[in-house]
């Protein structure tokens, strides 16, 4: 029986680690009280089951302080603080990261400080120190750049001191950070990419960072942008109320990123200390760096590693970051115009270049279903740009003993809407007569409706789509999306898996859903429109077994699974390459409770689904049997097309290669062993 204490429902288990960024109430110049306000955010962080927790720069002291940050008073009420600090941290799960100034070998340094149950782990000081406009840092600080390999007694503990810590959890692995303070990724190098391409996952940022107008854009612009290019998570906090006003303001901005995408952003400008919590994925980072080599062992200096004990205890339910239940369709409108644009656009000049090469004809077997839908109109596009006439494109739609009236008169409204040679080809008598030659059962006259009945119709199709190519000097074009492909969810050799291009062989059925919906409203004939708003509210079918009085209409989503369940785990599966029993936690967070996941806004369905665990698992099953087992054989022989979302060719020539005869059962194994009793 599933229980929540059931380890796989504690993302501890699944590589991720809860961080945040805090944003204290500061004291200027008052380094006891700042401690007290420390502790009690550490505590309330401690509760919510953090465990690295970043404060802004000199937050024990506060920034705008000016002159008083080489007063005696502060300097040693600063060690003093930091003494309180880490005797409080010792009942404390999370490692605190806190800004203090330093004095070390007669020479002050603006530092963050790293304390973790009662050790002070590590003093990082600042390598680029402002001095323009209002910074004037380099009249108090000296820079940390060449600090390496150094030791200090700071707060009654010996520490390492210096540009060259990473720090690393022991009994967690991928749980490694390294700290950098403000201007230090301000500049053109900053430290923190040197220090991922040595191995920290985590940067960590304090700093002050006055506001100005669009100052919070940049802010955030260049944390998304190191936690790309680092391929890493990006923790950004920032001073904020309480700070001198003097002559500058502050907002308190605080951010995680991971690998470009915003996690979590706290409150700017409020006058309550608060918490910025989301969990960083790890392990997903660490697949990336796997299959990117700039992190093989490159970083241009030797790092110390030094090492703590983090929480492994698996009592933590769920995640506080949002799961994207649709991660091939962005939930913003704006990102998911631009992306339907530019894959419409991929397709169509993909396309276009092939028929430059070739006779420049297309021949196609529309259905009126959504693939067909969506590789004609890239076809009637690639016409228009090449200057040609869409009559180049030839449609032909093949009823079979399955067709509904509904969808072939869909695929012919839409034939003559769009304006191209459209033809018919009845292929049922020479579906009847191999069924005959064979001696199938269904020839006999006994209903019969197996996968050789189904095959026969969709091999014939194929076949009369090449022969119709030779015949009047075309190619055929696939329609194929990349999640039949993923599923083995077609004919091998002269059947739907063949052709001489697939446009759609990129695509997800997700993704297709919403071109189509996009290409419509960009659609002036209002008989086209109307055709496309019927095709997409067509139920997904192949249409090969005929449907007798009273039974439904042959479901593809009953065989393969639900394709939005089975589209999230062939990004997690091809993208990142995560172990099934970490899908399955990502799928039971992001679809198995309503209003956990995040749902785009334009999406068709009015109502949010949810499915409880064992049908999230039943179809999980089915997904990595037929990706990882049976399918691959076919991805071998898949023809060209160009990839057009990130990570997800499964062309033998791109992102994917695989052999053909492997078996499934280590992944199989690996969800069994792992997920709750079913």
């Amino acid at each position: 029986m599933a229980t929540a204490d059931h380890p796989f429902f504690s993302f501890r288990t699944h590589g991720f680690v809860r961080a945040g960024a805090a944003t204290p109430m500061v004291c200027a110049a008052n380094p006891a009280e700042n401690a007290r306000r420390h502790i009690e955010l550490a505590r309330q962080a401690h509760d919510r089951g953090c465990e690295l927790l970043v404060f802004p720069e000199l937050s024990l002291s506060g920034y705008a302080i000016d002159d008083l940050l080489m007063q005696d008073a502060v300097i040693e009420g600063c060690e003093a603080a930091t003494r309180r600090l880490i005797e409080a941290s010792a009942d404390l799960s999370p490692v605190l990261v806190v800004g203090a100034p330093v004095l070390f070998r007669d020479g002050l340094f603006n530092c963050g400080l790293v304390i973790h149950r009662g050790r002070l782990l590590g003093v990082v000081p600042k390598t680029w120190l402002p001095n323009y406009r209002e910074y004037y840092e380099k009249r108090w600080f000296r820079s940390g750049a060449g600090v390496k390999n150094e030791a200090i007694g700071y707060a009654g503990q010996a520490a390492p001191f210096g540009v060259d810590l990473i720090f690393e959890a022991s009994n967690r692995p991928g749980f490694t950070f390294n700290v950098e303070i403000c201007e230090d990724y301000w500049a053109p190098a900053p430290p923190s990419t040197f220090a991922a391409m040595a191995g920290a996952r985590i940067l960590c940022n304090l700093s002050a960072s006055n506001v100005l107008i669009g100052k919070s854009r940049e802010r955030a612009l260049l944390s998304g942008s190191q936690s790309v290019r680092a391929v890493a998570a990006y923790i950004f906090s920032a001073s904020g109320f309480g700070e001198s006003t003097t002559d500058l303001a502050w907002d308190g901005q605080s951010t995680i990123h991971e690998m470009g995408d915003l996690l979590a952003a706290g409150p700017r400008f409020s006058m309550q200390p608060s918490l910025t919590l989301a969990e960083v994925d790890v392990g997903r980072i660490g697949q990336e760096r796997l299959r990117n080599g700039t992190f093989a062992g490159l970083a241009p200096q030797p790092y110390r590693r030094v090492g703590f004990e983090a929480e492994t205890e698996a009592v933590d339910l769920g995640l506080e970051r949002e799961i994207d239940r649709f991660p091939f369709v962005p939930d913003d409108p704006e990102r998911l115009d631009q992306d339907c644009f530019e894959a419409f656009n991929i397709q169509v000049q993909g396309l276009a270049r092939r028929l430059q090469s070739t006779s420049g004809k297309v021949v196609i077997g529309v259905s009126g279903g959504l693939d067909s839908t969506h590789a004609l109109l890239v076809a009637c596009r690639a016409m228009d740009a090449l200057g040609k006439p869409r009559t180049d494109v030839l449609g032909f739609t093949m009823p079979g003993f399955g067709t509904s009236d509904a969808t072939k008169s869909n695929a012919w409204r839409l034939m003559k809407g769009l304006g191209i040679t459209a033809d018919e080809i009845d292929i049922r008598p020479a579906a009847l007569a191999m069924l005959e030659a064979i001696g199938h059962p269904y020839a006999r006259g006994e209903p019969v409706h197996d996968v050789t009945f189904e095959n026969v119709q969709a091999g014939l199709r194929t076949d009369h789509l090449f022969r119709l190519a030779n015949q009047r000097g075309g190619l055929v074009l696939g329609t194929g999306d990349l999640s039949e492909i993923a599923l083995g969810w077609s004919t091998y050799g002269v059947g739907d898996q063949m052709s001489h291009y697939n446009v759609n062989g990129g695509v997800p059925k997700t993704l297709i859903q919403h071109l189509i919906r996009w290409v419509a409203d960009r659609e002036a004939d209002p008989d086209v429109k109307d055709v496309l708003a019927g095709i997409l509210a067509t139920p997904i079918s192949p249409e090969l077994k005929p449907a007798t009085l009273g039974e439904q209409v042959q479901d593809t989503q009953a065989v393969v699974g639900p394709y939005e369940l089975q589209d999230f785990t062939l990004y997690y599966a091809s993208r990142y390459g995560l172990k099934p029993s970490k899908i399955a936690f990502l799928l039971h967070h992001a679809w198995s409770d309503v209003g956990r996941g995040a749902w785009p806004p334009s999406h068709p369905e009015d109502q949010r689904r949810a499915y409880d665990l064992p049908t999230l698992l039943k179809w999980l099953e089915v997904f990595v049997s037929r990706f990882y087992g049976f399918s691959q054989f076919k991805r071998s022989a898949m023809p060209n097309g160009p990839k057009v979302v990130g990570g997800g060719s499964l062309s033998p020539r791109g992102d994917w290669r695989a052999p053909s005869d492997v078996s499934a059962d280590v992944w199989l194994e690996e969800l069994r062993a792992n997920t709750p009793h079913r």
